[in-house]
Formats: C-alpha cells, structure tokens, sequence
C-alpha cells in the first residue's frame, strides 16, 4: 500500500497508475468536502477538485459536473449511459455493457472510442482500460473502512471520460459488495438451516 498524493491515506491496488503513464489520480473525495454540497461527492486530481459527482444511493444514477459542462448518467436496460444533461434523455454519449459477468469485464464506448474493462483484482476491486490491448487506464482505492475507487489514466483519455469511468468503478464497487452480502447471507441461512 501507497500514501495517497492527496491525504497520505493508503491506496491499495496499483494506486490506479498504468505502467509507464504519468496521469493524475482521479479519487472520490468525501460527499461535502471541498467545497462541495451535501450529497456532492468531489472528484479530485493531485488534491484539487476537477469534477463533481451527484450520486443516487438506490438508483444506478448520477449527475456529474466536468468543467462547465453537465453529464447525466443512468442504466437503460442492460447498459449504462451517459449524455450532456441538456440533451433528449434518449441520448447517448457513452455507454458501458457488461459483457461477462464471470470474469467481471465491460466494453465501454466513449463517444466512439471503445475501451474494455477487466477485472485486475477480485479481492482488491481494482480494474484496468484497455483500448486496443494497450493499457490507458487502472484502478485503485483510497480508504480502508469505506475504500472509494481511484483511477489514473493516460493525459490522452479526456477528463470527461475519465469521470465516466470512475462512475463506471463506482458502480462495479456496489453491485460486487452487494452481490458478496448477498453471498454471505445465502451462506449464513444455509448454515442456520441444519
């Protein structure tokens, strides 16, 4: 584990940086915090706030704010998607499909840029991006007790993207914790049952 270049808290995982890339680490900051709303989670690059992210707690949504420019993010139907929040809701900018559930991979396309998604490790949560074999991006966390996702990708990969692919993150986090209580409790009742 690696002190974080913002709080010196650990990171775990690869700390999100591609081999041979110099990128910021993006990290979830806390909801509030730097200036933020309630219910406004920062998304911070060497300690300052490049983005902002707005995040249902039930629904697989969210509203993130890049620069000057708003995206909203969703699920429709097996996919998530995100558009330019002015835009018919039918819009599509980026979209993310889980395309094996086993192996934990994703194919995201980027306003016409399509990258994968692939688990790096299971038990660490983190990921890489992948765009034509070659990785762009990686995952890590920050935290212990609530661990936040982080992400460092190539300069070349637009900030945009970069918050998409975080969310992205952030909903894996979700639906692998969810899956594994869900796991934990099948276990327990089965136990219980003898």
């Amino acid at each position: 584990m690696t002190p974080s270049p913002r709080s010196g808290m650990m990171v775990s995982g690869r700390a999100g940086r591609p081999p041979g890339r110099g990128g910021a680490v993006l990290e979830l900051g806390k909801a509030g915090e730097h200036g933020t709303g309630g219910g406004v989670v920062p998304v911070l690059a060497d300690g300052r706030v490049v983005a902002t992210l707005q995040t249902s707690n039930w629904r697989t949504q969210a509203v993130a704010v890049v620069g000057d420019r708003s995206w909203t993010f969703d699920r429709r139907k097996q996919e998530l998607v995100g558009r330019w929040t002015p835009e018919p809701a039918d819009a599509v900018r980026v979209r993310a499909r889980q395309t094996s559930m086993w192996k934990g991979t994703w194919e995201v396309d980027l306003e016409g840029t399509v990258v994968t998604v692939e688990s790096d490790s299971y038990w660490k949560g983190t990921h890489r991006v992948l765009a034509g074999g070659r990785q762009v991006a990686g995952s890590g966390t920050v935290g212990t007790w609530s661990p936040r996702p982080t992400l460092t990708a190539d300069p070349q990969v637009p900030l945009d993207h970069q918050v998409f692919l975080l969310w992205l993150l952030v909903v894996i986090s979700r639906r692998n914790t969810s899956t594994m209580a869900a796991a934990t409790g099948a276990i327990v009742i089965a136990g219980g049952s003898s």
